[in-house]
């Protein structure tokens, strides 16, 4: 197996667990936006191991970049593209394949990221603007973004629930 082979197949894992990553995101995306926040911790703890694997294989990734660019004469930490173009045919058009599959799945991964801090930056502001509103002395926030305090208003709250 040449070191290109090796590299290939690392920049496979690593695909694969990029997809896995979105996958787990918009699970986690699903559980939080359903309202049932049940699951919401396994969903957030499977992102983290897979970011975990990822990091790894990364490690493995620079590894198999590294023995591939000696072999085809580019100084260690190559990029894709240097690879891509340093080698010869099938290689040089897989390795631009990854290429593009990577920018490919990390963009979505970037939205479903991003929407995700969303749902969980609206949650914790809906929670904390329902605590202060059962609160008696709390009335609002300030320009810094800090609780003011203020004379407490009648409540009415059904106990029974």
């Amino acid at each position: 197996m040449t070191d290109v082979e090796k590299l290939s197949q690392v920049l496979w894992r690593e695909r694969d667990l990029l997809e896995l990553l979105l996958y787990r995101l918009e699970v986690e995306q699903l559980v939080m936006a359903s309202g049932r926040t049940t699951w919401l911790m396994r969903a957030a703890r499977e992102v983290e191991q897979t970011l975990e694997t990822l990091r790894e294989t990364e490690v493995l990734r620079a590894v198999a970049a590294d023995e591939a660019a000696s072999l085809v004469g580019l100084p260690p930490n190559p990029s894709l593209s240097a690879l891509a173009e340093a080698c010869e045919e099938p290689w040089h058009t897989i390795l631009l394949d990854h290429r593009e599959a990577f920018h490919a799945v990390t963009g979505r991964i970037s939205a479903m990221a991003d929407a995700n801090r969303e749902l969980i930056s609206a949650g914790y502001r809906s929670a904390r603007e329902t605590l202060l509103a059962l609160s008696d002395d709390k009335q609002g926030y300030a320009h810094d973004g800090s609780v003011v305090g203020g004379p407490a208003g009648p409540r009415l709250v059904d106990r029974s629930l």
